[in-house]
């Protein structure tokens, strides 16, 4: 029976991909690639649907593979570039393909599958930017698109035969219509909704990130986690603090917080965690205090009690003035409407 390895994000295109090849008589091995800035697949109120419900509906098997640092390096210094953000999408493609042609070796795989669809995303769905992916990933002809490989040119297995190109398709654009019809066709009807998936097409996200490598070339899983979420302040080109906006957020930076890091919250009112985290000085903590109080409930009160703890360390009491604006202005980390309209 052939083999082949597919690419999984666990939406739409790569699961009708997978469901096409299998179609044909083709045993699919799915590798879903991990990366810090996709969806958390362990928590499952981040996905709209659970992620792998057609596996286990259509009999594939499915291997997990976190790209880690490999991926942080593209982001960082993409060979083909940044997208409208941060999306290194032809550097990613190559990426990927390149960590599936070493399980293609070990499973004995004869191709590879994706559900790229020609035309969809304007960086890396394009007919010139396929050949040029695959190339770059040592892969050229052994890549298969089922989606819109009747568009394209043929690949090795159906030059040889083994996959039937009458049986693929000639999906292009951004319409979803031809693959909901599909869907529907092969009894695949639990889906996410379509949607950017990746955190480094959001433009906030972006400017986030690119403020993180500014000031720390080398983040840790930590500061890069911590770009999900909460209100952002950069006290100083060392230290940053990051305060949360829900209990969900508090519980997720009380979680977070690492060895030497400052947590602070306000005394005997309704209170965001506070993480303060970088090389921390005490006109730091002072001003971190301040910017608690602010977005506590204690904010009107002339004079408010924060508990400072430090992660591993002791603890204190302080008593400081909440926040004006013209303090959270001044170290705020935000993305203004001028950013927004002209993107570096």
């Amino acid at each position: 029976m052939p083999k082949a390895i597919a690419l999984y994000s666990g939406g739409l295109d790569s699961t009708l991909a997978i469901l096409v090849a299998m179609r044909q008589g083709i045993e699919v091995t799915a590798i879903t690639f991990l990366t810090h800035f996709g969806c958390d697949i362990s928590d499952k109120s981040s996905c709209s649907k659970n992620p792998f419900s057609a596996s286990e509906k259509f009999g594939f098997e499915v291997k997990l593979c976190h790209l880690s640092d490999k991926f942080i390096e593209i982001v960082k210094n993409p060979k083909f570039g940044h997208g409208k953000n941060m999306n290194p999408c032809i550097d990613c493609r190559i990426l990927m393909l390149r960590e599936a042609k070493e399980f293609t070796k070990m499973a004995g795989a004869d191709f590879i599958i994706t559900g790229e669809v020609l035309y969809q995303r304007p960086m890396s769905q394009r007919r010139d930017t396929f050949p040029k992916i695959d190339r770059e990933a040592g892969m050229e002809g052994y890549v298969l698109r089922p989606l819109s490989a009747k568009l394209l040119k043929p690949t090795i297995p159906e030059q040889t035969g083994i996959v039937n190109r009458e049986l693929l398709y000639n999906f292009h654009g951004r319409s979803r219509k031809p693959q909901m019809a599909l869907a529907k066709e092969m009894g695949l009807t639990e889906y996410p909704a379509p949607a950017g998936g990746c955190l480094l097409t959001d433009p906030l996200y972006s400017y986030r990130l690119k403020e993180l490598l500014t000031h720390n070339p080398s983040p840790s899983v930590k500061d890069i986690n911590l770009l999900r979420i909460g209100r952002h302040f950069r006290i100083s080109p060392y230290c940053k603090t990051i305060v949360g906006r829900d209990k969900k957020e508090n519980d997720i930076i009380e979680s977070i917080a690492e060895d030497g890091d400052y947590l602070l919250k306000v005394i005997g009112y309704g209170s965001p965690f506070t993480i303060l985290t970088g090389h921390v000085t005490e006109r730091d903590i002072e001003i971190a205090g301040s910017i608690c109080a602010r977005y506590s409930d204690a904010k009107r009160l002339p004079v408010v009690e924060v508990k400072i703890e430090r992660k591993g360390g002791g603890s204190e009491l302080r008593f400081v003035e909440p926040a004006d604006d013209n303090l959270l202005n001044a170290f705020r980390v935000q993305l203004t409407h001028f950013q927004l309209m002209h993107p570096i």
